[in-house]
């Protein structure tokens, strides 16, 4: 097959087209040094196109202000272009640097713009130069200027195939063909009258190993690859000439021959050369003698037996050496035989068949009598230890293994004489009993100085105190490290002088646990001294107890008392801080997690009784919220009832009442509901018509809205009542809980928030506003005093005194029963005056006239603030 077979799809692709083709061979036929260079220079180009990418992103590195020379990778690529620095300078880094370049300090960031222009050229270029290295560029006569062997590739190779030299040169085409090339690129008939110019075979250089004539720029042989410059390689073995006279007598042919590709001389009559491995034109095999009877095997070299290298021949014995010592060392670890004494003993026992631990049995003992002979009997007693590991560190040698365990035996004696051990006979005799080791040694030592110590651990009696009056003070902070676990040796100075002051009150163990909890004296001495609130006594902080909910700190006989005198005599709402009375645990569910966290605090403090008796007020305090717990009205005994019948017998008293009312059962009460029985109660008992109002003040008592305990009402009082069962503070006219503090308001101090129609109010009126709200809304009520009551009643009505007051009340319960609203009797000052109390918008229009804001007023106050929802409303 000819060679140009191969190039005619190419040739035809190109047969319209002028303009010189890709050349796709050419980084493989360019020098290596260029080719080196090009990839530099295409690196070199990347990191400044990276660098450029930084510069223009919004997210910049953290160290984008500075480029360093130092970096080897930077040294090897853009400091090694020319041009390099110039183009970083392009990009802003303009400041000369011992170590780099820099942006200016008055620069506080770079020039987009700018830096963007010239990182599309530095781009540019790198892409041009990654399609030429590829081989991929469709003009690559555009780096001759930068690549001067490219134009010399170029005159002496074919524009076409890029392969065989110039044999011609177009000038109506503008092309440089070879031989091949030209006559079928000119048999075209539009370029046969073609005039073509014949070109001067390019300078060649000959290769010294092979003779072959390459390429002046050429620095490997296209032949045998070697360097222009390298020498001839050596020759090969050549088996002698065989001695049949079959052989020497053969027709004239000589056994040399020339390669007629590279011209090297080859010496055996083969059919290839032995240098370029080219085949042999005129060689043709020698048919073998008629006769003979030598096999048909093909003449073949004798072997030659390989010689080894010296290096690898070391190495193979060296590894094979090491494998054996392993598995000797690993025999001899499973029978208790250490490393060293393995290759001691081959050291030693080197040339014998005997193995190692055979021969540390047999042979190891006499030595070491030896090394113990060998010692002067000047007071010296070594112990075989000692010879042993003296004979291990010197590697088998007696006379060194001698002078090694005198050594370490003296060496061993300075460690103990400096541990406080002066006595020398008694420090060698520990040695000798120890084994030569200094540890053993100074536990043989210590033993006699710690036999007062060991019988003092062991007797029945008990621990001595710390005498702080001791003058050893070593042997007090000793005591003190060892005792109490102090973190320092200077926090047991501290805790010594502190106990040591001429005033000083202070116990040993309080001392020592503020101690161990800081190393501030005057922190110490405040934390020592704490004043009880309760007792005006001087207590430690540890002998202080206080509450999760303040910060007062109360000594521990106060905490006690004072919790113990609660749980016995007051209610469980009573149980606070002694000290501010805080918290406060209206809040019911503040009040669980308080009571949670106390639990804990009092178990430890509280004897069992009066634990077990706080207990019990805490299930009761938890059972009152229950709406089936009932509290007898005879007794107070509470319990929980889950029948759904109005009479009910208390379990204490055996006494019956009203479930409902929590009145006393009466048998008229029968069949009738509350409301219907206390109708009757009031037109058909006489005793009940004989009591007035007195009567009606006794049926209509307090009811705690927390707990549902009912009270009598008595005559006069204040309107803040507090439940004698849960302490819960509420109004006793509208039932809103009483407080010091709300979100709702700015007031500081205990108050509630009554509504408008709340007693709190209402008892400022005078009778007659209040019937005239009772007459308006067609509400009938009693004016004179009932039959049988006690005389001058009615003029005590309305002349003051307890009964007006009382009867204000009866007034008032009779607006609330009907849910009537006080605030149609209002006038417009108490109108303005609510509306600012209940944060209603009051500010009055330019065109309203005072009847007309008076009624606007009366009716957003009606629509957005409704009556009391926990406002008592009997009838």
């Amino acid at each position: 097959m000819s060679p140009l077979t191969g190039m005619l799809p190419l040739l035809f692709s190109l047969a319209s087209s002028t303009s010189p083709p890709p050349s796709l061979l050419l980084p493989h036929l360019l020098p290596r040094q260029s080719f080196t260079s090009l990839q530099k220079l295409f690196t070199a180009l990347s990191i400044l196109e990276k660098y450029g990418l930084n510069l223009t992103s919004s997210n910049k590195p953290r160290y984008w202000r500075s480029v360093k020379h130092n970096n080897p990778v930077f040294k090897a690529t853009v400091d090694s272009v020319k041009g390099g620095r110039e183009v970083l300078c392009l990009y802003g880094y303009s400041n000369q640097q011992p170590d780099g370049l820099c942006f200016p300090d008055d620069v506080m960031d770079p020039d987009v713009e700018g830096v963007a222009a010239v990182t599309l050229e530095i781009m540019t270029l790198r892409m041009e130069i990654d399609m030429f290295i590829k081989g991929s560029h469709p003009r690559p006569e555009i780096f001759e200027n930068i690549l001067p062997s490219l134009k010399e590739l170029e005159v002496n190779n074919c524009t076409i195939c890029g392969i065989f030299p110039v044999f011609a040169h177009c000038p109506t085409c503008v092309q440089r063909l070879c031989g091949e090339c030209d006559k079928l690129y000119h048999s075209h008939p539009e370029r046969r009258g073609h005039d073509r110019i014949t070109v001067t075979p390019a300078r060649v250089q000959r290769t010294t190993s092979c003779t072959v004539m390459n390429a002046g720029l050429s620095v490997l042989c296209e032949v045998c690859e070697r360097p222009r410059l390298a020498t001839r390689p050596p020759a090969t073995p050549v088996r002698p000439a065989p001695t049949t006279p079959s052989l020497l007598q053969d027709s004239g042919t000589q056994v040399g021959w020339t390669c007629q590709v590279c011209t090297f001389a080859n010496s055996i009559p083969a059919g290839a050369c032995e240098m370029c491995s080219s085949p042999r034109a005129d060689y043709t095999p020698k048919p073998p003698a008629p006769g003979s009877q030598r096999s048909e095997k093909p003449f073949m070299k004798t072997p030659v037996p390989a010689v080894e290298n010296p290096d690898v021949k070391r190495q193979r014995l060296m590894k094979e050496e090491g494998l054996k010592l392993i598995q000797q060392i690993r025999e001899a670890e499973k029978k208790g035989v250490t490393p060293e004494e393995v290759y001691a003993a081959l050291q030693i026992s080197k040339g014998s068949n005997v193995k190692p631990c055979d021969w540390l049995n047999s042979e190891l003992p006499h030595l070491l009598d030896e090394i113990y002979a060998a010692i002067p009997r000047s007071g010296v007693q070594v112990s075989r230890a000692e010879a042993k590991q003296a004979w291990l560190a010197t590697g088998g040698d007696i006379e060194k293994a001698v002078v090694q365990v005198l050594r370490d035996r003296k060496s061993k004696l300075q460690e103990l004489f400096s541990l406080g051990f002066r006595e020398a006979e008694k420090c060698e005799e520990a040695l000798r009993l120890s084994g030569g080791e200094v540890r053993g040694a100074l536990s043989i030592l210590q033993r006699p100085q710690l036999e007062a110590f060991h019988k003092r651990v062991w007797s029945d009696q008990p621990e001595p105190g710390i005498d702080i009056h001791d003058p050893d003070r070593q042997r007090l902070c000793r005591r003190l490290l060892a005792l109490y676990d102090l973190p320092s040796w200077g926090r047991c100075e501290l805790a010594l002088s502190l106990l040591q002051e001429p005033d000083a009150q202070y116990s040993l163990e309080d001392v020592v646990q503020a101690v161990r909890e800081s190393h501030d004296r005057d922190f110490i001495r405040r934390v020592l001294a704490k004043e009880c609130p309760c007792c005006l006594c001087v207590f430690p902080h540890s002998k202080m107890q206080s509450l999760t909910s303040c910060q007062c700190s109360v000594c521990c006989g106060c905490f006690q008392q004072h919790f113990t005198i609660a749980i016995r005599d007051k209610h469980i709402r009573d149980m606070v801080c002694p000290a501010c009375g805080g918290p406060d645990i209206n809040d019911p569910d503040y009040l669980n997690s308080y009571f949670s966290t106390l639990d804990i605090q009092l178990r430890d403090c509280l004897e069992p009784e009066v634990y077990d008796l706080f207990h019990k007020k805490l299930t009761e305090h938890a059972l009152i919220k229950d709406p089936k717990f009932l509290w007898c009205c005879h007794c107070s005994f509470g319990f929980i009832y889950d029948g759904d019948q109005l009479k009910v017998t208390c379990l204490q008293c055996q006494k019956s009442f009203c479930a409902k009312c929590k009145k006393p059962w009466e048998s008229q009460h029968a069949g009738l509901s509350c409301e219907q029985f206390q109708a009757w109660k009031r037109e058909n008992d006489p005793e009940y018509q004989k009591q007035g109002l007195a009567g009606y003040l006794r049926d209509n008592g307090i009811t705690c809205p927390n707990c549902r305990f009912q009270y009598a009402l008595t005559k006069g009082g204040c309107m803040h009542f507090t439940c004698s069962q849960c302490r819960y503070q509420f109004c006793s006219g509208c039932n809103n809980p009483f407080h010091t503090t709300c979100n709702q308001c700015s007031v500081t101090g205990l108050h509630a928030h009554h509504p408008r129609d709340c007693l709190f109010y209402l008892r400022d009126w005078e009778p007659k506003q209040l019937q005239a709200l009772l007459q308006k809304n067609g509400v009938e009520f009693n004016t004179e005093p009932p039959h049988g009551a006690q005389p001058g009643m009615s003029s005590v009505l309305y002349k003051g005194g307890s009964a007006k007051k009382h009867y204000k009340e009866y007034l008032v319960s009779l607006i609330n029963g009907h849910s009537l609203d006080p605030a149609l009797l209002f006038d417009l000052n108490n109108l303005v005056i609510a509306c600012r109390r209940y944060q209603v918008d009051s500010r009055r229009l330019d065109t309203e006239d005072e009847t007309t804001y008076s009624a606007r007023l009366l009716k957003k106050l009606m629509d957005e603030v409704l009556l009391g929802d926990k406002v008592p409303r009997k009838k």
